[in-house]
């Protein structure tokens, strides 16, 4: 099976095999989003467990 491309740019496996995401709305209309907010949304994310499987067979590896 092949590797989707969309989800091989998107996701990034980590040492111990969880999937690292970024998060969304940091890309446009900044101005009225908080320091804070913006912040926070520059660091990775955890995929959730309820997505894990579809990720990972979009990443052919199941």
């Amino acid at each position: 099976m092949k590797t989707n491309p969309g989800a091989k740019k998107r996701f990034t496996l980590t040492g111990t095999g969880k999937i690292k995401r970024k998060h969304a709305y940091k890309s446009h209309i900044l101005t009225k989003k908080s320091k804070k907010r913006k912040r926070n949304l520059t660091y990775f994310g955890e995929v959730h467990k309820a997505d894990k499987d579809n990720i990972k067979r979009l990443l052919a590896m199941k």
